[in-house]
């Protein structure tokens, strides 16, 4: 089955479900439903959340796995985190010590 994708290829706005249906027993329900926020993200971004999730957000394993120093990491979590709508803090920076 497809992955339901959250933004027109085409335009890049947001994409809503029209039909439901129970793969089980056939019952499909018609009407216009808006996707939940995370089905909005691009793949890169859910990929970095599943990581994130799966290292308990921990930062120095993330480096690790995707070979990306920690204010690049830190660049695309606050990305994340202003698709899914949220208001990034912007404050003094922190770099990470060695």
């Amino acid at each position: 089955m497809n992955e339901v994708i959250g933004r027109c290829p085409v335009c890049s706005e947001k994409m809503v479900v029209t039909r439901l249906e129970c793969p089980q027993c056939g019952t499909a329900i018609e009407g216009k439903f808006e996707l939940c926020k995370f089905c909005y993200l691009s793949k890169e971004q859910r990929d970095f959340l599943e990581l994130f999730i799966r290292t308990r957000g921990n930062i120095r394993e993330m480096e690790k796995e995707l070979g990306l120093s920690y204010p690049t990491i830190k660049n695309k979590l606050d990305n994340l985190i202003a698709a899914l709508g949220y208001k990034v803090e912007k404050g003094p920076r922190v770099d990470k010590k060695e």
